[in-house]
């Protein structure tokens, strides 16, 4: 495929992905809301700081009103609630034959696939850190997953491309045949992440709190077991082991899992994920409702109830209209509920 590369969402992570790429002499057209970001990128260039490179691109961004032409690879970038109406704007956009590669967390590709076809939609797995700093400027704080597939599994030339492009990034990215079971392991980990944005503490010292790693246990299974009830084949990445969660597993294998994902964040810079500085940095929405909201629904239809996860977004949208604060109460209030289904059975 020819022409430039189109990042559609040039916060945290497409904006470092898309610097290495400039970095590596691929043509990439960045696209952001952010008036100021957009400005600054386009007077000032990309700058990528943290514990793994410092570097600065020049680059060329754009407004959503201001794209013009047809463009056969975007790359889509921004956060899960924003989705629907993003490919609805880069729909036009689209060649014939290109394809929208989701660069998120959730399950977009399904929004995606609908909106404009799973033939022309590309699967991916992501697992770095990195935070939007101020206009122009982003920290890569921490190495992670990079994984990408085909939706029906095959392999094709721009699965192979694409992972070229993305070996500039990051030199372990991997391609994949079970593009869902990536994405399904990482909603059950994304759960566990939603659940240390309650406290103002680490990601890593929540992790690793003894107190409720039977409750975050519980929590993550509520999504593994919706995932093995539609005979997914769950994947596991940077610690987190799908398996250990799901019911019948030995208690040791969770305790190894929780051991191995709080040494993996505590060697990044980000030490909060990227909902916590949404609620408490930003003070905006997270990504709870859209990445919750519909496996809640699917386990409803299923017969499958998942009240922590229920009770967790319930949590997070009190936290973000301001009427809940961020402290160790709210991960009582689960641990709570917990104990109560734990006594009930």
């Amino acid at each position: 495929m020819s022409g430039p590369i189109m990042i559609w969402g040039a916060g945290a992570i497409g904006a470092t992905i898309g610097a290495y790429l400039v970095r590596n002499d691929v043509e990439v057209i960045f696209v952001d809301a952010d008036k100021d970001h957009v400005h600054e990128i386009n007077h000032s260039g990309i700058q990528v700081e943290g514990p793994i490179e410092n570097f600065k691109v020049p680059a060329k961004a754009l407004l959503p009103q201001d794209v013009t032409g047809k463009y056969s690879r975007i790359w889509l970038c921004v956060k899960a609630q924003h989705t629907t109406s993003t490919v609805e704007q880069l729909s036009s956009h689209l060649s014939h034959d290109g394809y929208v590669l989701s660069l998120q967390n959730g399950l977009n590709e399904i929004l995606i696939s609908r909106a404009v076809g799973e033939a022309r939609t590309l699967g991916a797995f992501i697992n770095f850190g990195a935070d939007y700093i101020e206009p122009g400027k982003v920290m890569y704080g921490g190495r992670g997953a990079v994984v990408l597939g085909e939706l029906d599994k095959n392999e094709t030339p721009r699965l192979h491309e694409a992972h070229k492009l993305l070996k500039f990034f990051d030199k372990d990215a991997e391609v994949t045949d079970n593009i869902w079971g990536y994405l399904w392991g990482k909603l059950g980990y994304g759960a566990l992440l939603f659940a240390t944005a309650l406290t103002n503490e680490s990601i890593a010292d929540v992790l690793a709190d003894k107190k409720y790693q039977p409750m975050l246990k519980k929590l993550a299974s509520e999504l593994s077991e919706l995932a093995a009830a539609q005979n997914i084949k769950l994947q596991g990445f940077n610690g987190y082991d799908p398996y250990a969660f799901l019911k019948g597993a030995a208690n040791e294998k969770a305790t190894n899992s929780f051991d191995e994902m709080v040494a993996h964040n505590r060697k990044s810079a980000k030490s909060h994920s990227g909902i916590w500085r949404d609620l408490a940095v930003r003070k905006r929405k997270t990504e709870a409702d859209p990445q919750l909201t519909l496996p809640v629904s699917l386990g409803e239809e299923l017969g499958h109830r998942m009240p922590i996860t229920r009770l967790l977004i319930s949590l997070i949208n009190e936290i973000e209209i301001g009427v809940r604060p961020l402290d160790y109460g709210n991960l009582e209030e689960l641990n709570i509920l917990f104990k109560e289904i734990e006594n009930a059975s």
